[in-house]
């Protein structure tokens, strides 16, 4: 046998045993959530990453080694690929299910600090987020900043043994529940609005931070604004290269726009909506649904692109905008096709749910004149 047909079988046994893992893995969570729907103990939701918390249900999904699954065995993690923890985040959007409580750590906090926190950090933090204890909000956006993510006021200022942080972020999701803050801070005003910024990790504990909330349209408290005055934050707290926040961010930002919550937010809308035209017989949308479910099998496919582009070791900057973009758009004409359909809607039914969260789909992550203005940049370069 040659060299090359040994190699094609080998390759061939190894996307089989990746197929099949990976199969596994998905049943492992689809048994999961449906258990806890048969027993009652949650209801399916759209925007159930930012709007569903539920401490238990996480700590559910750290008992089975489902936080964290791509991270080193040595910090508790699961050693698998960007593959495999879609799979899982697939499974529980898919499902509705109440993952608030860990899926900021998750998503992108663990990998930053896996990129750039110090051993010491990693070995401090990453177990405890594999196991739930730990909850992270993101002190990212500011008032009066808009979609301007550079345009940080929150200063870092040095002092003895580490940095005083003051200032205010808001929009932070789970501020009200967290443990730690991940805080981008400016510590050097004296270059353009994109140098001399900071990443760090904040206990939330700590002397100085006031949490008030933002309660939205719908009633719900998830949003906060935070102060910090002269907050302390010690020097091991420095997450990177102090001065390289803005390249780290971008970065960091791939992770949150890459991921399948960008396109599964309103799935328990759209599988409602199948529910509700299969009862009536009404195959007058026919075209119109077939057309979603295409757009939602491409989304998929860029997911599972940039997955490959994570496992081998890029930050898959572009392709996220392009999939935050597009999914943006297809989950508020998720949203207009149940409208149309006639889905029957109350304050407490999925359509009534999905459309008032949908006027945040455009701002977090990136609004979408930014998400373009990545991609065009991209494509204008020699």
């Amino acid at each position: 046998m040659t060299d090359t047909a040994s190699m094609t079988e080998h390759d061939l046994r190894a996307d089989v045993d990746a197929t099949q893992r990976l199969a596994a893995l998905r049943q492992q969570v689809r048994e999961l959530t449906s258990s806890w729907l048969a027993e009652g103990r949650y209801t399916p939701r759209s925007d159930c990453w930012l709007r569903s918390f539920d401490l238990d249900f996480s700590r559910a999904l750290a008992e089975h080694g489902l936080i964290g699954i791509t991270w080193p065995v040595e910090f508790g993690g699961g050693g698998l690929d960007a593959r495999s923890r879609l799979v899982v985040t697939e499974e529980l959007l898919r499902a509705g299910a109440p993952v608030a409580a860990h899926w900021i750590a998750d998503r992108q906090i663990g990998p930053a600090i896996l990129r750039h926190g110090t051993p010491e950090l990693q070995k401090e933090l990453l177990p405890g987020i594999i196991r739930a204890d730990y909850i992270f909000c993101l002190g990212m956006s500011e008032p009066e900043a808009g979609s301007d993510l550079a345009a940080v006021r929150t200063i870092a200022k040095k002092v003895d043994g580490g940095w005083s942080v003051t200032g205010r972020k808001i929009w932070t999701s789970v501020a009200h529940r967290a443990t730690h803050a991940y805080l981008l801070a400016r510590t050097d005003a004296s270059g353009k609005k994109h140098e001399g910024l900071s990443e760090f990790v904040v206990d939330m504990s700590t002397a100085g931070i006031e949490v008030s909330p933002i309660v939205d349209m719908s009633g719900e408290h998830h949003f906060n604004e935070v102060t910090f005055t002269d907050v302390f934050v010690p020097q091991d707290r420095l997450l990177g290269t102090e001065g390289n926040g803005w390249r780290q961010v971008v970065e960091q930002l791939s992770f949150e726009r890459g991921g399948p919550e960008r396109v599964l937010s309103t799935y328990p809308l759209l599988a409602e909506t199948i529910g509700h035209l299969r009862k009536t017989s009404d195959d007058r949308h026919d075209v119109e649904l077939g057309a979603l479910v295409a757009r939602l099998a491409t989304l998929r496919r860029q997911c599972w692109e940039i997955a490959n582009a994570m496992d081998a070791g890029r930050a898959p900057v572009v392709e996220a905008a392009s999939l935050k973009y597009l999914g943006t758009e297809f989950e508020n004409d998720v949203i207009e096709f149940a409208r149309r359909v006639g889905l029957p809607t109350s304050r407490t039914d999925p359509l009534a749910e999905a459309l008032l969260a949908s006027p945040g789909f455009t701002l977090r992550g990136g609004a979408s004149d930014v998400l373009l203005s990545i991609v065009t940049k991209s494509e204008t370069k020699p």
